[in-house]
């Protein structure tokens, strides 16, 4: 069973994405309500995928996307994010996300993403 890391501020996403994960056979490690918190907790579980929020207070997620990446260049995390913000998310891309999803996703798209990143 693949694990994953929830990192978001919004304590209501954070709950969907947990229940759309768990139904579909993830194992939610922890979550994390701001990007310092979710890299040391990164740290400690090591899990197989992140979800990382990019709005969020102490260290936003393009800073959190950076630290993770600096100390693991494999990690895999997908950004969830509000629309509008479509210049953030070509920023992650390029500073090594694997994908992204924005908010309201459909639960097949964020899945899907994970599915395809399962072997790599």
């Amino acid at each position: 069973m693949s694990t994953v890391l929830i990192v978001d501020d919004s304590k209501t996403s954070r709950y969907m994405l947990r229940h759309i994960l768990v139904e579909n056979g993830y194992e939610v490690l922890d979550e994390a309500e701001n990007g310092q918190e979710g890299y040391e907790k990164y740290c400690e579980l090591n899990p197989d995928f992140v979800t990382l929020d990019i709005t969020m207070p102490v260290m936003d997620g393009l800073e959190t996307l950076v630290k993770i990446k600096e100390y693991d260049e494999d990690a895999k995390i997908i950004m969830v994010t509000a629309s509008g913000q479509k210049n953030k998310m070509l920023d992650a891309i390029k500073l090594g996300a694997a994908d992204f999803v924005t908010k309201p996703y459909e639960t097949s798209q964020i899945i899907s993403i994970m599915d395809s990143m399962k072997d790599f």
